[in-house]
Formats: C-alpha cells, sequence, structure tokens
C-alpha cells in the first residue's frame, strides 16, 4: 500500500505545468468562489475576512465556508402559511406612546408579527423559578403545549419537564417539542418516552454532512426558548432547560432571566412556534389544528406588547434594527445587559452617541463568559465606549446570561436574542417589547440589585500588552465571524 502511494506521488510530481495548473485552478476558485461571495453584498469587513480567508487557505478555506459560512433562507412560502393561518394579534395601535408606537412599527414591519398587548407579566429570575411555574402550567394544560429550545438537557430539570409532558401526551394533550439539532443533541436518547406517549417532536437543522452538495446549516440554530401552553399562556426568554441554569443545585448556574405572558401576546408567539415547527417538521397541516386551539383574539390588555423575531431567513434583522432605534430614541436613560457583547458599527454608534449626549447609559456583561474569545472581543470595545461616558460593569459571582434592554421610565425589550452578530444576522432569536412604566420599574430595580454585585470597569491607559491588549485586538478581528 505504501509502495502504492509512493508510486502516485512520483506520478503525480512528475506531471507537467504542475505548478501552473495548480495556480491556475487556486485562480479560478478564488475568483469563482470570491465572486459569488461578494455579490451577495454583505459588510465589508465580514466579506474581506472570508475572502483573505479563502486565498490563505485554499480549499480548506472554501470547506470551511461551505460549513460556516453566511447562508439565507427563503421561508416566503411559509410565512403565507401562517398568514391564513389565523394565529395573529389584531390590535392596530400600539400605545399613546409616540416613540413606542415607532418602535411597535419598525419591529411590525421587519418581523412580521402585529402589535398586541398583555395583562401579565411575571418576570422569572433564574432557573428555579422559571422551572416551577412552568412545571405547573404544564400539569394543567388541557390542549396542547408547545416548546421550542435551544439547549434542552439530560439532567434532573430535562427529565422533570419530560416527564410532565410524557403524563399530558397520554392525557390526550397535544404535545409538539422543537429543539435545536445541535444545541440539544445530547438529549435524543430521553425522549423515546415521550414519543411513545404521542408526543411529537422536531429537530432544528440537522447537520446534513453526508450531503456534499447541500450546505449543513450547522451555523444557523434556533436560539428561541418559546412555551405556549392552551394558546393563553407564554413562556420566553433566556433560560433554557438545564441543570446548568439552576441556581437550586448548582452554585454556578448562569444569573438569567426570563418572562411569563397572558393575554393577546400569546398569539404572535403561538405564530413564530408554527412557522418553525412547520419549517423543522414538515407538517403543514398543523397549522389549521393551531388556529383552532387558539383562543379568539382578548381585548386588549393594560400592556402594549410587540413581539419580534428575527433570523436568517429575513434580511431586515428585526430585533437588531430595534435595538438601535430604541436607543436612538432614548431621551434619559439606556440600561442594556448580555451575556454576549459583540457590538456592530451602528449599536457602537448608538450606544456611543447616547452616552455623548449625555444620557445615563450602562453596560452589564459577564466578568467572564463561557467563551474566552468573546470575552476578549467584548473588553476590545470597552476603551470607546468608556471614553463615550458609557458606564461598563462586569458581573462576577455567576455566568451572566440575562438579555435585557431598558429605555427611559417605560420601554423594555426582553427576549433570547444577545447583543452580537450572531444573535442579530445568524440565529432564529425572538424578543418581546412591552411599554409600561410598572414593568421597567420592576427591571430597573432587578438590574440595580445585580449592579451590586458587579465590578465597575475604569479607563487603564497601563494594561499588558500580551497578555491583555494583544488577545482583544486579535479576538476583535473576528468579530464579525463571531
Amino acid at each position: 500500500m505504501q509502495d502504492q502511494i509512493t508510486r502516485l506521488w512520483h506520478a503525480l510530481v512528475d506531471l507537467p505545468y504542475l505548478g501552473a495548473l495548480l495556480a491556475l485552478v487556486w485562480l479560478v476558485y478564488l475568483l469563482w468562489l470570491g465572486g459569488w461571495i461578494v455579490l451577495q453584498k454583505r459588510e465589508p469587513v465580514a466579506t474581506l475576512s472570508w475572502l483573505l480567508g479563502l486565498a490563505a487557505l485554499p480549499y480548506i478555506g472554501f470547506l470551511i465556508y461551505h460549513v460556516f459560512g453566511p447562508q439565507r433562507i427563503e421561508r416566503q412560502r411559509l410565512r403565507r402559511a401562517r398568514n391564513r393561518s389565523h394565529i395573529d394579534a389584531r390590535h392596530d395601535a400600539f400605545s399613546t406612546h409616540a416613540g413606542a408606537r415607532e418602535l411597535a412599527r419598525l419591529g411590525q414591519a421587519a418581523s412580521g408579527l402585529s402589535p398586541s398587548s398583555s395583562h401579565t407579566v411575571r418576570l422569572l429570575v433564574d432557573g428555579g423559578e422559571k422551572y416551577e411555574a412552568l412545571l405547573a402550567d404544564v400539569r394543567a394544560a388541557q390542549r396542547h403545549v408547545h416548546l421550542e429550545y435551544y439547549i434542552y438537557g439530560r439532567d434532573h430539570v430535562g427529565e422533570a419537564l419530560r416527564d410532565a409532558l410524557v403524563e399530558r401526551a397520554r392525557a390526550g394533550v397535544r404535545v409538539r417539542l422543537l429543539v435545536d439539532a445541535i444545541g440539544s443533541a445530547r438529549a435524543r436518547r430521553m425522549f423515546a418516552p415521550l414519543l411513545a406517549a404521542g408526543g411529537e417532536i422536531a429537530w432544528f437543522h440537522p447537520a446534513r454532512f453526508g450531503r456534499i452538495w447541500r450546505r449543513p446549516w450547522v451555523n444557523l440554530r434556533t436560539h428561541r426558548k418559546i412555551v405556549i401552553i392552551d394558546g393563553r399562556v407564554a413562556y420566553t426568554g433566556g433560560i433554557n432547560i438545564t441543570a446548568d441554569q439552576d441556581e437550586r443545585h448548582r452554585d454556578d448556574a448562569y444569573r438569567d432571566l426570563h418572562v411569563r405572558l397572558e393575554g393577546d401576546v400569546v398569539r404572535p408567539l403561538q405564530r413564530v412556534f408554527a412557522e418553525d415547527w412547520v419549517y423543522a417538521s414538515g407538517d403543514r397541516a398543523c397549522l389549521q389544528e393551531i388556529g383552532a386551539q387558539t383562543p379568539p383574539a382578548e381585548p386588549p390588555g393594560e400592556i402594549p406588547t410587540q413581539v419580534i423575531a428575527s433570523g436568517p431567513d429575513s434580511r431586515w434583522e428585526a430585533i437588531h434594527r430595534v435595538h438601535v432605534s430604541a436607543i436612538h430614541a432614548a431621551h434619559t436613560r439606556v440600561w442594556l445587559t448580555t451575556p454576549y457583547f459583540v457590538p456592530g458599527e451602528a449599536a457602537r454608534m448608538a450606544l456611543t452617541s447616547a452616552a455623548l449626549a449625555g444620557l445615563d447609559v450602562r453596560l452589564l456583561v459577564p466578568k467572564r463568559s463561557d467563551s474566552l474569545l468573546v470575552t476578549l472581543a467584548a473588553r476590545s470595545y470597552f476603551d470607546e465606549l468608556l471614553a463615550a461616558g458609557v458606564k461598563v460593569f462586569e458581573y462576577g459571582p455567576r455566568m451572566l446570561h440575562t438579555k435585557a434592554l431598558l429605555i427611559d421610565d417605560a420601554i423594555v425589550v426582553l427576549g433570547s436574542a444577545n447583543f452580537d452578530h450572531r444573535s442579530f444576522s445568524l440565529n432564529f432569536e425572538v424578543s418581546v417589547m412591552f411599554d409600561d412604566r410598572t414593568l421597567a420599574t420592576r427591571l430597573a430595580r432587578h438590574l440595580e440589585a445585580e449592579l451590586q454585585h458587579a465590578q465597575t470597569v475604569t479607563p487603564a491607559t497601563d494594561r499588558p500588552l500580551l497578555r491583555e491588549r494583544l488577545p482583544e485586538a486579535l479576538a476583535r478581528l473576528l468579530s464579525p465571524l463571531l
């Protein structure tokens, strides 16, 4: 075998004009693939990064781009189907607050979800509080339980919810569970009892490495956390189904925030789930059933609400646009907390402009996230933010996983999206915007309490070059690809 390989190698080396042939193939490869990337008209920095990578790593660069490169998903037919499903809110006005109305119109236009309202909004701090409330609501379900998660853990938290779903499925309740094929890959074997009980499971974007002619979509995940119970109660936010976020059993559990919602806001969240379910499972017939099981639209609640969904199936980056526009619309304060802070130019300009204009701009991030590269990239932006007057804090006791934006005294945005390129452009995310002073006050008190456990970041001119400044600068170069 070794002799055959040696003879083949010598035959290849002895080919005439081998160097010129390889150079020609490399040039054609670079022009063809590079031209295709340029014609996609994406961010110049990201485009140049991919072009340089392809040139420096012939063929290997193509494989990396094939797996991780930017991708768009067309789901226009699915959107038309969901528009016929009658799962939608029917309110035309968001609120009497002009700034909030403009943000709601933006969210509606960019994501296609109508304004709605909430009767109750309950903030759930950390996994223990969320899991207790969720299990109680699941056990009381009568018609259906719809769940969509990025991470479903194979642990006591995941088993407790699975067992509750199994009991409801046996009682005739329709259970549909949509989980991300990569984020929840380890949980595959634990769902057999649910399937046996009549529950349904769909996997979002399973890897397709066996079909080399089709891109595997490993870089496009559903990061949404949605639960709909009987079309009347909904959950969303940042907390997955995992013991990593259960502070009752782990001292180092993630610090996070979730919301439990009642009111007409459930309808657009149901609509987002239904679209994702049909897309992942191919079961278009379920739309009629879901529409029939969703209660009629309720009278408007006291809290104006706008659900905002975004993902690589839309060019508008709805959550990104709403965040940036909300910051620009602020008059007194902008408080932002996020576990992953890798802002694009528009978001960075919005934050620094608000601070330069004299607003109270605060950024709360984890002292160390679960990704060292993201932590370093985030810190590379601190000098600019501090120079503009942004107050930056690093939360230390646990990994901070909260994603929240507070604008002035009424606008609150909560959801699954981080403040980074991946959440704004690559992942399927969902956020909810509220216009309510009471909720804003509750969130402000929660964030003020969080700041008591955070360290203030101050400008420093003598930071070590090799240990801090250089790694941060190098990590920042990868920001468009994170």
